[in-house]
């Protein structure tokens, strides 16, 4: 890992107690594609990542006609300290949804369809057979359109893993989140390692798909762990990397830390880059499914031109 960039302290009016920073509030998109496409998927009975985890980019995208779909429904077994998402209880999931959500990324004309997933530890397969059926349908409604899944850690099961990547994913993209000091605070029912090891099997069962994590920045980490999450990353064979600032969603999540300005995060992606990620995308109010096509198209750009 090459020499990063200066220390990165909060700036005196953006840290911890102190209000949100001007370059993280955003004007509402123009329009009413907004709500139509909210509209549409709601009348699908689909869940989307975008409204559940209150992403900050939930109106942009859904102005240009994207979403990342949730399946399995809206609540979770875990209860990460960072995410809005609910936990529990938990009904069976639905067999329908891979059909609705394969038929209404038709209808959005998606070209790059991004399916992700609240964990399901209660499930014998930890929810990998509803992502396979997702991916085939898909595949079967809309063949022209690249596939990219956000998934949890399948409880570190290498078999549930394996059915997934064996339905043939375009991307693969698994969340670090944060860095391994900070995961029993943040992430007490997951695991730093068993993570890595989701994306280094992943990247080994198929060299020829990009795989893919994210980080947040602002939950107390500091430098030389994230230099060495993203060493941890790369050695695991990830490619492409999203770095973004943590967000308190609710008075009961953790509190943001450290707000960070665009520069540094400028300054992250290009030391990514230079350390060997092929795609990185770092900023405030990136997530980890943000223009995930145009990402995908710097990896693989013939493939992105063809869809």
């Amino acid at each position: 890992m090459p020499k990063l960039l200066p220390e990165m302290p909060a700036t005196q009016d953006c840290s911890r107690g102190l209000h949100k920073p001007d370059w993280l509030r955003r004007r509402l998109p123009v329009g009413g594609n907004c709500e139509q496409t909210r509209a549409f998927l709601a009348r699908k009975g689909l869940c989307t990542v975008c409204e559940e985890a209150r992403c900050p980019n939930r109106w942009e995208c859904f102005s240009r006609r994207t979403a990342t779909f949730m399946i399995m429904g809206r609540r979770c077994t875990r209860n990460c300290r960072f995410c809005s998402v609910l936990n529990g209880p938990l009904g069976p999931p639905d067999p329908e949804e891979p059909v609705r959500v394969a038929g209404a990324a038709r209808e959005m004309g998606l070209r790059h369809v991004v399916v992700t997933s609240v964990t399901r530890d209660d499930l014998r397969d930890q929810g990998a057979g509803c992502f396979v059926q997702t991916i085939r349908e898909i595949r079967r409604q809309l063949p022209q359109a690249s596939v990219e899944v956000l998934l949890p850690d399948f409880g570190g099961s290498t078999t549930c893993l394996q059915q997934v990547v064996d339905a043939g994913p375009d991307v693969l993209n698994h969340n670090i989140e944060t860095v391994a000091g900070l995961y029993q605070r943040v992430r007490p029912e997951a695991n730093y390692r068993r993570s890595l090891n989701v994306l280094a099997e992943a990247a080994a069962a198929r060299p020829d798909m990009p795989v893919k994590s994210g980080i947040m920045l602002g939950l107390g980490e500091n430098r030389t762990a994230v230099v060495r999450t993203l060493s941890d990353l790369l050695a695991a064979g990830c490619s492409m990397l999203t770095i973004g600032q943590y967000l308190q969603p609710t008075p009961r999540h953790l509190p943001v830390e450290e707000y960070f300005t665009p520069d540094i995060f400028e300054g992250w992606r290009q030391c990514a880059l230079d350390a060997g990620f092929a795609a990185v995308a770092s900023g405030p109010l990136v997530r980890s499914s943000y223009r995930a096509r145009e990402m995908f198209m710097r990896v693989y750009p013939s493939e992105g031109l063809s869809i």
